[in-house]
């Protein structure tokens, strides 16, 4: 087990934090406090490969594993959590279609999602259906032609504003075999979507409800067979969880550096805060904690690109445990700050409502305990 980074992947976590110290780090707050979608930061990114880390050099993506798309979400993210997550969301619908798609698929929506021309949205919870996301209603029914879906998603990141949206709806009977992944285009016939949501948190990317009503859509459109559209949403969210993961680890890591600068200057009682010794543990106990998370998510990346049978569940507990450690580091972290940390000027309140969703999202950490405890279980 190699710890280190090749000269490669260092080459990729250097241009990563370039781009996030110059690109996205200056404007997260006024992104923030706007809700302002950064759409030409994140083609910039995309002209940098990283709209497609995962998908194959033959459409524009940059062919690398998910170590290297770890290290870039957590370089990303140290930079604006929101808009770095958004990004993990478009790359995972890219994987799918990589992987899943037809040649005809792959090569008609690929490449324009590479430079995000085509901006790309994963649409599976919704209203009635969260963490039971084999319960879903969306139905897709199918005629010579199309299919002509009904129902809606919720809470979908990018809804209104992405062009192409890959959608998890029943073709067949009830639970997961009934369910089939449909790429639904923005101009689609009866596609509509919900007023955009007021969030505590990621406000630099826009949510909102998905609505198909008699929306039709080619059959061409759906990635795998009929019934494969369950496997297809939940290997995606094995990826997707390594991401938020690694999201999680590089917003808690600024936090981390900002707590840090901030002991080292801040005097009370006549001494600096980093010579007290209760805090110097506080920040010891944070360093080690986002340590151990980093390494448990390379883990998950190593196992996830090996076929580890017990892959899955090496994402989900990475998952849980960099979540988990992302938030209480941001809050710890706020905390050292004092009252300042509670302001807008600094950014602690700002990482702390950003990491927050990350323990709901991508699979809720209760159900992650549940992967967990249900593998454990059968072996």
């Amino acid at each position: 087990m190699d710890f280190n980074l090749s000269e490669e992947q260092h080459a990729i976590q250097e241009m990563a934090r370039a781009f996030a110290a110059e690109q996205l780090a200056p404007h997260a707050a006024a992104w923030d406090a706007d809700c302002t979608f950064p759409v030409e930061a994140l083609r910039k990114a995309a002209a940098l490969g990283m709209a497609g880390i995962l998908v194959g050099e033959e459409h524009g993506g940059s062919a690398l594993g998910r170590r290297e798309s770890a290290l870039i979400f957590e370089e990303l993210s140290a930079g604006c959590t929101s808009t770095a997550a958004f990004l993990s969301i478009h790359n995972m619908v890219g994987w799918m279609i990589d992987r899943f798609g037809d040649d005809r698929q792959r090569a008609r929506f690929l490449p324009k999602m590479m430079t995000m021309e085509t901006v790309a949205s994963y649409c599976l919870t919704e209203p009635g259906s969260g963490s039971d996301a084999a319960a879903l209603k969306t139905r897709a029914a199918p005629d010579n032609r199309d299919y002509t879906l009904n129902g809606s998603k919720a809470f979908i990141s990018g809804g209104g504003v992405s062009d192409l949206y890959a959608v998890m709806a029943r073709t067949g009977g009830d639970g997961a075999a009934g369910i089939s992944c449909i790429l639904v285009e923005k101009d689609a016939p009866g596609l509509s979507f919900g007023a955009q949501e007021k969030k505590m948190g990621w406000r630099s990317q826009p949510t909102a409800a998905v609505i198909f009503e008699d929306c039709r859509t080619p059959l061409a459109n759906r990635l795998g067979g009929e019934g494969e559209g369950f496997r297809i949403a939940m290997a995606g969210l094995d990826g997707g969880r390594i991401n938020i993961a690694a999201c999680s680890i590089g917003t808690a890591r600024a936090a981390l550096q900002a707590a840090r600068d901030y002991m080292a200057e801040r005097r009370q009682f006549g001494r600096r805060l980093a010579d007290f010794q209760a805090l110097q543990f506080r920040l010891a106990d944070m360093a080690t904690e986002l340590d151990a998370a980093r390494l448990m998510t390379w883990r998950a990346a190593a196992s996830l690109d090996a076929g580890d049978p017990d892959a899955t569940m090496h994402c989900a507990m990475a998952k849980r445990f960099a979540t988990d450690v992302g938030f209480r580091v941001c809050n710890e972290a706020l905390q050292l700050h004092g009252g300042y940390g509670y302001l807008q000027d600094f950014p602690l309140e700002r990482h702390v409502r950003d990491v927050r969703v990350h323990q709901i999202l991508e699979g809720t950490n209760e159900i992650m305990r549940l992967i967990i405890a249900r593998r454990l279980l059968a072996q």
